[in-house]
């Protein structure tokens, strides 16, 4: 039988760290795809590529801003990815996957999750950075690759397209935008 692998004080603190932002990068992943079982295939692809890059980390920085980064864009290659594999009308799939909020109920969490899936992507993703998550405007929009300015709109219209949806003042209408 050989000798286990002993993993250096650095690789253990790594790993330490790394387990530390996995619930974090769970609810930020269930949030971005609105579901529990890819968002926990996210999650641990996001988790393996951390570790396989674990040379190029800077210990010290944020671990979170970083995992996160890695989720988002291995999240957007998924989408790019199953978007080339199906011709699903978006619209269809949307109108089948979210449930439409109960007026007459409490608000529950649930509300807050199916409104959640009726925001643009951008949008959905910029609240659940800064609002979900705790980063700032500055570090959400480093995790998203775009200027600070373009994450402060995008996180108050995030907010206002909330309120409305929650408020039971329609849906919003969902499109990708470059900016907003």
């Amino acid at each position: 039988m050989p000798d286990r692998v002993r993993p250096s004080p650095a690789d253990e603190g790594f790993r330490k760290e790394l387990l530390s932002v996995l619930p974090h990068l769970r609810a930020f992943a269930r949030g971005l795809s609105g579901r529990s079982d890819f968002a926990d295939d996210l999650v641990q692809e996001a988790a393996i590529k951390a570790w396989t890059a674990r040379e190029r980390y800077q210990a010290g920085t944020n671990m979170r801003a970083w995992t996160f980064a890695i989720l988002r864009n291995h999240y957007l290659s998924e989408l790019r990815r199953s978007r080339r594999q199906t011709d699903l009308d978006e619209g269809a799939a949307e109108r089948m996957l979210v449930m439409e909020a109960d007026q007459e109920g409490p608000l529950h969490l649930d509300d807050m999750e199916s409104a959640l899936q009726k925001l643009a992507p951008e949008r959905r993703e910029a609240v659940l950075l800064v609002g979900a998550s705790g980063f700032s405007y500055e570090e959400a929009a480093e995790i998203a690759g775009c200027p600070i300015g373009t994450m402060k709109s995008r996180v108050a219209r995030a907010r206002a397209d909330l309120a409305r949806i929650l408020d039971g003042e329609g849906s919003v209408e969902v499109k990708a935008r470059k900016a907003g």
